[in-house]
């Protein structure tokens, strides 16, 4: 019976490594297959979130910051006398930045003032002559109507004169008047005819004074014209000089950072010469490139997610503004003609201006214009 027992232990000692051999194998397989169906499983989980969280989204990295950059430039000439700003400052709309020699300037502003004084006293002379002409062509009318009712007067008194000559005449041959009565009637007649003569030659002399009177208060009308023109004339000039004054100061045009100075005190500035580049950091935009392929769901207003690659950890927000009006081939120096024969399809880029509507205040001047971006826009 021992020798029975042992030779049963013996057997299970000798088959127990094949049966932990077979048992290790089907386990490394089993965790084999585990392993792989759960990178399987991690593999179609990313391509899945990768693919649902692309669906509504159109993203680019072709993309970067813009805002808009004004050369500043001297508007007058003259020897530049204070410069009130330093590289890269940031300044306020209205700040002065250079002040320019403004002596020759004062002097042409009072030239002017002076010269439009004397422009309006020449209005005022021109004025009150106008007012005498009309006045002396006023009197010069009257006493030519008064010379026309003196020939109606005078033309009645003669005609009546003839008449009685006539009579008296006629009676003197009958012998029923002296002929001392027809000489008395006769000189009267004569002196109603001379008197009428002369109303006639008054009236005439009347007459062409009144007209010459109107002519001369037609003239001085024109002076009043004239004198209101070189008023204007005056006026504007003296507008130019104070403008001319105004501008040999310099100020920022609008808040933002001034860069790129090149202007020292005492140089001679000349009209036109550039002093410094302003950047205005209160309007920025984003300008992406998208492919022609991306832009079919694209419209204005929708909402935008922009990261800067200066400040990945920055929360930028945006909405899509506008499209470009063409392609950015189209606006190459060379752009791509394909009627010549030559044609290689290649996808184009649109480009898209997006509105920059919110960033953390810390940012404010650190945005620069031309810094890489990433957007992504909700296309739904």
């Amino acid at each position: 019976m021992e020798n029975k027992e042992k030779n049963s232990d013996m057997s299970t000692q000798n088959t127990n490594p094949m049966q932990e051999t077979t048992e290790n194998k089907s386990a490394g397989k089993s965790k084999k297959i585990k392993i792989l169906a759960t990178v399987a499983s991690v593999i179609v989980v990313i391509v899945l979130y990768v693919w649902i969280s692309g669906m509504g989204h159109q993203k680019t990295d072709n993309a970067q910051v813009d805002a808009t950059i004004t050369p500043v430039r001297a508007i007058v000439q003259g020897f530049v006398n204070e410069v009130k700003f330093t590289d890269n400052q940031m300044v306020k709309k209205g700040d002065v930045l250079i002040v320019i020699d403004d002596k020759d300037f004062k002097a042409k502003l009072t030239q002017a003032e002076a010269a439009l004084e004397s422009a309006k006293a020449q209005l005022e002379i021109a004025k009150s002559g106008a007012t005498t002409a009309d006045l002396n062509a006023s009197a010069s009318s009257l006493n030519s109507q008064a010379a026309k009712d003196n020939i109606a007067t005078a033309q009645a008194k003669f005609s009546k004169n003839e008449k009685e000559m006539n009579r008296v005449e006629k009676m003197l041959k009958d012998g029923a008047a002296t002929q001392q009565q027809f000489e008395s009637v006769k000189a009267e007649f004569e002196t109603s005819k001379a008197q009428l003569d002369m109303f006639k030659k008054q009236y005439e002399a009347s007459s062409s004074q009144a007209s010459g009177a109107q002519s001369q208060a037609e003239g001085q009308k024109s002076q009043i014209v004239l004198a209101q023109a070189i008023v204007k004339q005056r006026e504007a000039e003296l507008a130019l000089a104070q403008t001319q004054l105004d501008n040999t100061i310099i100020k920022a045009p609008f808040d933002g950072i001034v860069s790129k100075k090149s202007i020292e005190v005492g140089q001679y500035l000349q009209v036109g010469t550039p002093v410094c580049s302003a950047v205005d950091y209160t309007n920025l935009w984003v300008s992406a490139n998208f492919k022609e392929t991306q832009i079919e769901d694209m419209r204005a207003d929708q909402i935008v997610d922009i990261k800067i690659d200066a400040f990945p950890h920055a929360v930028v927000k945006g909405k899509l503004q506008s499209f470009g009006g063409a392609t950015g081939a189209k606006f190459s120096l060379l752009p791509p003609d394909n009627a010549t024969g030559n044609f290689v399809k290649i996808t184009q880029r649109v480009p898209v201006r997006i509105a920059i509507t919110e960033y953390p205040k810390e940012l404010t001047g650190l945005l620069l214009p031309g810094l890489s971006a990433n957007v992504d826009i909700h296309t739904k």
